[in-house]
């Protein structure tokens, strides 16, 4: 676990703040993002079995299940890393498994993957710059900057810094800021709070939802079936690459079923 050193202001109760009866925000709009009976292969080998997915505009979305499941091969299979073999992947009404990675990301998809992925050799700031290496709109870019930088005001104080010498926490914020230099309407987030310490994983669910706030639809790989469920609109629940549950997040956070295999209850 990441030895981090907590800032000194109060960090705030996520899963308080979320409020259950909150309409799901795409109601009556067509879906952003759709997975229509994807089958995915990793040579013979099969991960995604007849996957339905729906993401609709302004929504978070979680994905939960257990290492395997094909939770990380879903957001391969957004990025166009990884085809389909059978079934489509629609955003925003068009087919993105037809289309080159630079098409989709170019569409208005920003990932932060895994692992964070940083260019630890440059600065903080080279890397958000990086994220917005497709646009040439100067102006709006030095305005998003900002933008990360309050989000993140760490960032701000270490943009000189390189970024391999932050702490993990630091880094994953640095991996957001850099995905939301590109501008995205749809945030594909995977493991988000892996390694980091308890206050860290507080911190980046409470900007999650600060940037959905903003506009940005988002959908989230989590093993932390609970804080992921808390902040959530819907969820899915994936299992040997098959979705076995799916619903309101408050609805899949009273599931026996969840709570028996990810939270830890009777």
């Amino acid at each position: 676990m990441e030895d981090e050193r907590p800032a000194p202001e109060a960090t705030p109760d996520v899963a308080a703040q979320r409020e259950p009866d909150t309409p799901r925000p795409g109601a009556g709009k067509e879906p952003m993002l759709e997975f229509h009976d994807v089958d995915t292969f990793y040579g013979q080998i099969q991960v995604l079995r007849n996957v339905n997915y729906v993401v609709y505009p302004g929504e978070i979305v979680a994905l939960l299940g257990s290492n395997g499941a094909g939770k990380t091969t879903t957001m391969k299979t957004i990025l166009g890393l990884v085809r389909p073999r059978r079934g489509t992947v629609t955003y925003e009404g068009k087919r993105l498994d037809t289309q080159p990675t630079s098409e989709i990301v170019k569409s208005g998809i920003a990932p932060v993957p895994e692992g964070r992925r940083i260019f630890g050799r440059l600065t903080v700031e080279d890397n958000l710059q990086l994220g917005a290496y497709l646009r040439s709109d100067r102006n709006t870019i030095a305005s998003d900057l900002q933008r990360v930088f309050e989000l993140f005001p760490r960032l701000q104080e270490r943009r000189t810094q390189i970024a391999g010498t932050l702490s993990g926490g630091e880094q994953q914020m640095l991996a957001m800021g850099r995905a939301l230099m590109a501008s995205p309407r749809l945030l594909i987030m995977d493991e988000p709070s892996m390694g980091l310490s308890p206050i860290f994983v507080e911190r980046v669910f409470d900007t999650i939802q600060t940037i959905n706030k903003q506009g940005t639809t988002i959908f989230m790989v989590e093993q932390n079936a609970f804080m992921a469920l808390s902040i959530a609109n819907r969820g899915y629940v994936l299992r040997s690459g098959h979705v076995v549950l799916e619903g309101a997040a408050q609805e899949l956070l009273a599931s026996d079923q969840v709570r028996r295999e990810y939270l830890g209850g009777a």
